[in-house]
């Protein structure tokens, strides 16, 4: 006897590249006030990109990821996570850090090496910028393990980009998501690159949401420039979590527009047409001609909004650059609750230094 088991991805998107319906928006479309807000955020996020770009170049602050490209899936992030949620984000979520309560001039300590940028004042239980390659996953099931022991309605939101699903951590810790029901969202931002390795040398299946298939879970894909397709899908799969019925992974696909890092130079492995193309996709872009369209923006707003958020980053710009920076010893006052002997002897010789005293 045969049996044949199908499975299936679905795939959203609301609307075309210049901001039109291409079918009835969901019901996320209806809350004005917080379409725009997610639309002030994304023009925040992508200032305050360009000015720590500047930063680094100028020697102000270390090596940076530019977020550009990414504002729509990190700002529905952060929009769709409620107070009590748990973000364990990676290294390209300004967006959502900013809507959690994450200062500017925190964000600016963290990529200047700072680790007074790590201890967030507002949102103390979502975990660090997570630098190394998924290993952020393993964390989050962690996270949604305790959270289901303690059968408390919350959730987890986990961030990780397409390069990350082909590593053991993403993989195993997916499979652990499905078999133990844990609350957390998987969301895979598919910017088309790891690093300088494209999307179609990565991984030989269609979709990279089609690998919650095989551990149980239910798999989304939605246009990651997009925002009504994306904060549906976001709203949807927390809602599931928090209540109880298991974790999702979402695909969010979108195009890396910038270098990978401030270290990076993406001429080298990418065409400047494929880079055009990917702009007049862009989703901020996109969201705005839908509310110029509907009556809900105009130029004037545009041009307030812009100077409102180049003030906000000079601000934090300058806090930033006033915050004196810790002693020498703050380099080893993080790594262990107790230091070993060996770390001891170096931290008292830097003490030594920063009192003034003989090296």
């Amino acid at each position: 006897m045969k049996q044949r088991h199908e499975f299936h991805v679905d795939s959203t998107r609301y609307l075309d590249e210049q901001g039109k319906p291409l079918d009835d928006l969901p019901a996320q479309a209806s809350d004005i006030e917080r379409v725009l807000g997610a639309y002030r955020n994304m023009v925040l996020t992508r200032t305050f990109d360009a000015k720590a770009i500047a930063l680094q170049r100028t020697g102000k602050c270390g090596t940076y990821p530019s977020v550009l490209g990414h504002e729509v899936i990190s700002t529905s992030i952060g929009q769709s996570l409620a107070p009590s949620d748990v973000f364990v984000p990676y290294y390209r979520d300004q967006a959502a850090h900013i809507l959690r309560g994450v200062s500017l001039c925190e964000l600016l300590l963290y990529w200047g090496g700072d680790e007074r940028g790590s201890a967030w004042k507002h949102c103390p239980e979502d975990l660090p910028i997570a630098v190394p390659i998924a290993t952020q996953c393993c964390h989050a099931v962690g996270v949604a393990s305790a959270i289901r022991i303690r059968d408390e309605a919350r959730a987890v939101v986990c961030c990780v980009g397409d390069g990350g699903t082909s590593k053991g951590d993403f993989l195993e810790s997916i499979n652990l998501a499905g078999a133990w029901h844990l609350p957390v969202v998987f969301v895979v931002i598919n910017n088309q690159w790891a690093i300088s390795t494209p999307r179609s040398v990565q991984s030989g299946a269609e979709t990279l949401a089609q690998k919650a298939i095989g551990v149980g879970l239910p798999g989304h894909i939605v246009d990651g420039n997009d925002y009504f397709a994306t904060i549906e899908a976001l709203d949807t799969a927390l809602e599931r979590a928090r209540g109880g019925k298991g974790g999702s992974i979402i695909e969010a696909v979108t195009y890396r527009l910038g270098d990978h890092t401030t270290a990076d130079d993406a001429t080298r492995y990418r065409t400047a047409e494929a880079l055009k193309k990917a702009w007049e996709a862009d989703g901020i872009k996109r969201l705005q001609n839908y509310l110029h369209q509907n009556g809900l923006w105009d130029a004037d707003k545009e041009q307030t909004l812009q100077a409102e958020c180049r003030s906000t980053v000079d601000a934090a710009v300058e806090a930033y650059l006033a915050t004196e920076p810790e002693p020498p010893t703050a380099m080893l006052d993080y790594l262990f609750e107790s230091l070993p002997a060996s770390l001891k002897q170096q931290r008292e010789r830097l003490a030594g230094k920063s009192d003034g005293g003989e090296s």
